[in-house]
């Protein structure tokens, strides 16, 4: 694959049909100037070892140099080929609940943007660990495979909300049965999965699922995301503000069910952490996932673009030799030789 480094210095090479322009137009005003003074038959007489053809030879040659400098100046390059490397880390599965208790605003601006933003900072101070994205409410769903791509990562975090997901509810279970399996088949270093959400799980045996990971030598860890008074559950119609309400018309509160979290973390032989508005507690879990020994992992990535501008510096500086090799008058032994014709 080629490209320029700097291909905007290219614009440079529109001077060189300006060079034409004047070259031309001397060319010509010293045509006129000598035919004033005598006849050009006359001239060449006079002068026999002026020539014609070498100042448009050198010209040309110039406008080669220049060319070349300008297009080592953008920086012509070339590679991209894949290659392998070696790395070490852990791998990890973020698992974010999306239900529409995570729009609680107990913890602001609320829980989903708040883990958001946790999540965020989780993935800036990842090193060489590959990290995935899962999302779930009333099932769970791979938002980004595992991958080193960490700005993939935040860019596919940045549009999760909870309109992502076709069913409501909040299905622990599911997102680390999902989490499980979602590791690369052949890394055999350690594994962990984090479940961000605030506890609330109506659909499945969350506590199962997290044994059967351990039993699969993957950890477990849980961020409860809201406060144990909890908070309403804010909705938007016609861009007023209310509030979720039941079927007696009672405002609904939703809370963080710490009990659950701390059990599953139990279960995942993991630690559980509770969010609030002061901090988050993704310095002890990250302090934690940093103690997990690291495996070597290979991860194809592609290779630098190699530099060939020098290639054209050599052409420039051999081109400017030529051009010193070449006089602007004949040379008066070798004038009269004719290789072509009579």
């Amino acid at each position: 694959m080629f490209r320029f480094a700097n291909i905007e210095y290219l614009y440079v090479l529109l001077i060189l049909p300006v060079f034409i322009i004047l070259f031309w137009l001397t060319r010509r005003s010293r045509r006129k100037a000598l035919e004033s003074f005598a006849q050009m038959e006359t001239l060449s007489v006079l002068m026999p070892n002026v020539s014609n053809s070498r100042p448009v030879i050198k010209f040309i040659i110039w406008l080669f140099v220049i060319a070349s400098v300008i297009i080592a100046v953008a920086r012509p390059q070339f590679g991209s080929k894949l290659k392998t490397i070696k790395r070490e880390g852990v791998e990890l599965i973020i698992a974010l609940d999306v239900s529409n208790s995570m729009l609680a605003e107990d913890i602001q601006p609320n829980r989903l943007e708040r883990a958001k933003r946790a999540i965020s900072r989780l993935v800036d101070n990842l090193g060489d660990d590959k990290i995935g994205l899962i999302v779930f409410a009333g099932d769970a769903y791979t938002q980004l495979p595992i991958t080193t791509d960490y700005p993939s990562a935040k860019l596919f975090l940045n549009s999760v909300n909870t309109e992502i997901v076709p069913r409501q509810g909040t299905a622990i279970g599911a997102a680390i049965e999902l989490g499980t399996s979602s590791f690369s088949p052949q890394f055999e270093g350690n594994k962990a999965i984090v479940i961000i959400t605030d506890g609330e799980n109506h659909e499945d045996d969350a506590i199962g699922a997290a044994t059967v990971s351990t039993e699969r030598g993957i950890i477990v860890h849980t961020i409860g995301m809201g406060l144990p008074q909890g908070g309403p559950i804010p909705i938007y119609r016609n861009g007023q503000k209310d509030y979720r309400k039941d079927k007696e018309g009672n405002v609904v509160v939703t809370k963080l069910n710490e009990s659950m979290l701390q059990q599953i973390a139990v279960a995942g032989e993991g630690i559980y952490v509770r969010a609030n508005n002061a901090q988050v507690g993704l310095n002890t879990l990250f302090n934690e996932i940093n103690k997990m020994e690291e495996a070597e992992m290979e991860s194809r990535v592609y290779s630098e673009y190699e530099e060939q501008f020098q290639w054209f510096l050599a052409l420039a500086l051999f081109l400017i030799l030529i051009d010193f090799l070449i006089l602007e008058r004949k040379n008066k032994y070798l004038k009269n030789v004719r290789l072509f014709g009579k």
